[in-house]
C-alpha cells in the first residue's frame, strides 16, 4: 500500500450517538451520519461517485438494502456509478479506507462516501444478540459445540497474559476506567457516568477473570466519513487528514490454531505501517487503540512499541492514557465506554482519530495532534490492523 502514503486523504466525518433507539429506524444512522460527514467536509453532495457501505449485522434484509444503494437513493445523490459494500467484520474501517484509496488512487473514483449503521442494541432482542456474538466468526464445526463464546475467548487470553507478564485485575480494570475518563468527554458514548477499579472488580464474574464491567455491551450506533485524492482535498479544507501507512496480517481463523493466544499480530502490522509512514512509537500523538475487552487493548498498545511486554497495565493504572496523559489512548471510550455497534466499533475508532486529527474533538480534544495510530480486528482476533494517520506527510 506504499503507493497510497500522502496520496489521499480525509476530508468529512459523521456519527450519531450511541444508544439504543426502539422507535428510530436504522437507516437513520445511515443518513444522518452521512449528511453530518457532507457538511463537515463543505462539499456539494453531488461531488459523491462512489458510496461504501459496510455491514449491518443485526439484519440480512436491511443489510440488503445498504448493497442495493438505498443510502445513494436517501440522499439523493445524481453521480454516482457505483454502490459497493466491504465488510472484514472488525476490521472493516481499515478496509474501507485503503480500499477507498485504491479506487481513488487508480481515479476508478473521486470522492468516496464510506457509511456504517447497526442496531444491535434494539434491532434484535437481547438473546438474539448475545447469540449473534456468542458464534459469529467461530467455528460451527470444532469450537462452537464445545461452548466457544468471545467471552471465553477474552478469557483465554487474559489468563495467559497475566500468567506470563504478573499483569494484577486492577491494572487490566484500570483499561476500563481510562477509556470512562474519554467517554466522560464524549457526547456520542453511551456510558459517561465515572467508573471506578473497585466498581469494575466488584461487578459480576462474566468468564474467570473478567468481570462484566470488563465487556462491551452491544448498542445502535451509526458513523461515516468522506475520502478524496490529497491534492483535491488540499482545496476543500485546511486540515486533511492523510493516510501515511497501513500494516495488516492474517492470522487464524480458529481461535486454537493461534499458536500463542496473548500474542496477536499487531506487532508485525505495526513494523509494516510504521515503515511505510516513515515514523516511530515516538512521533504518535494518539492510539486509537481496538478495546472490545481490555486484554485486548493492552495486547495492541505494547505490540504497537508503546512500551515493552507486560508494561501496559501500570502505564493504564498510573494515567498516562487518560486525558492529559503522555500518550492519549482510545479517546472516544472505545468499545467499552461508546459501545460496540458490531463493525462499527472500529468505524468509530478511525473517525475519532480522523476527528482528533482535524482539532475537531472538543472537551477532548488533544492539544497540537499531528500524528495517530489506529489498531482494528475482525471475528476472533484473526487479523490484526495498524493505520497510521497525519495532518502532515513526513519526508
Amino acid at each position: 500500500m506504499s503507493e497510497l502514503r500522502g496520496k489521499i486523504a480525509v476530508v468529512g466525518i459523521g456519527e450519531v450517538p450511541t444508544g439504543r433507539y426502539p422507535d428510530t429506524g436504522t437507516i437513520f444512522h445511515a443518513i444522518e451520519s452521512a449528511k453530518q460527514a457532507i457538511r463537515d467536509a463543505g462539499i456539494n453532495k453531488e461531488e459523491i461517485d462512489y458510496v461504501m457501505p459496510t455491514a449491518a449485522l443485526y439484519s440480512p434484509a436491511f443489510n440488503t438494502e445498504l448493497v442495493t444503494c438505498r443510502v445513494a437513493e436517501e440522499l439523493g445523490l445524481k453521480n454516482v456509478s457505483k454502490n459497493c459494500q466491504v465488510f472484514a467484520g472488525g476490521s472493516s474501517s481499515t478496509c474501507g479506507l485503503e480500499l477507498a484509496g485504491s479506487l481513488i488512487n487508480s481515479k476508478a473514483a473521486s470522492t468516496v462516501l464510506f457509511v456504517h449503521a447497526d442496531r444491535l442494541g434494539t434491532g434484535v432482542d437481547l438473546q438474539a444478540g448475545i447469540d449473534l456474538f456468542a458464534t459469529s466468526g467461530i467455528s460451527a464445526e470444532w469450537e462452537v459445540p464445545f461452548g466457544q463464546h468471545y467471552s471465553a475467548i477474552a478469557a483465554m487470553a487474559t489468563t495467559r497474559y497475566k500468567y506470563e507478564t504478573g499483569t494484577t485485575d486492577e491494572q487490566l480494570a484500570s483499561v476500563c476506567v481510562s477509556n470512562r475518563k474519554w467517554a466522560e468527554l464524549n457526547p456520542n458514548a453511551f456510558f459517561r457516568k465515572p467508573l471506578t477499579i473497585d466498581e469494575v472488580l466488584s461487578s459480576k464474574m462474566l468468564s474467570t477473570p473478567l468481570h462484566a464491567k470488563m465487556s462491551n455491551m452491544l448498542f445502535d450506533g451509526g458513523a461515516a466519513f468522506i475520502v478524496t485524492s490529497a491534492e483535491r482535498a488540499r482545496d476543500i479544507t485546511d486540515k486533511p487528514v492523510y493516510l501515511l501507512g497501513e500494516g495488516g496480517t492474517v492470522t487464524h481463523f480458529v481461535y486454537s490454531q493461534e499458536r500463542d493466544v496473548s500474542r496477536f499480530g499487531w506487532a508485525k502490522a505495526g513494523r509494516k505501517a510504521f515503515a511505510e509512514a516513515g515514523l516511530t512509537p515516538k512521533d504518535i500523538d494518539i492510539a486509537e487503540i481496538y478495546d472490545s475487552y481490555p486484554i485486548f487493548q493492552i495486547i495492541g498498545f505494547e505490540e504497537l512499541g508503546f512500551c515493552e511486554r507486560g508494561q501496559a497495565g501500570e502505564i493504564f493504572l498510573r494515567g498516562d492514557t487518560w486525558p492529559g496523559g503522555k500518550i492519549p489512548t482510545t479517546t472516544n471510550g472505545g468499545m467499552l465506554s461508546q459501545g460496540h455497534t458490531g463493525a462499527g466499533g472500529a468505524v468509530a475508532l478511525l473517525v475519532e482519530s480522523f476527528r482528533q486529527l482535524m482539532g475537531k474533538a472538543g472537551e477532548r480534544q488533544v492539544p497540537g495532534a499531528r500524528f495517530a495510530v489506529e489498531t482494528a480486528t475482525g471475528g476472533t482476533y484473526m487479523d490484526a490492523q495498524v493505520t497510521i494517520l497525519g495532518t502532515e506527510i513526513p519526508s
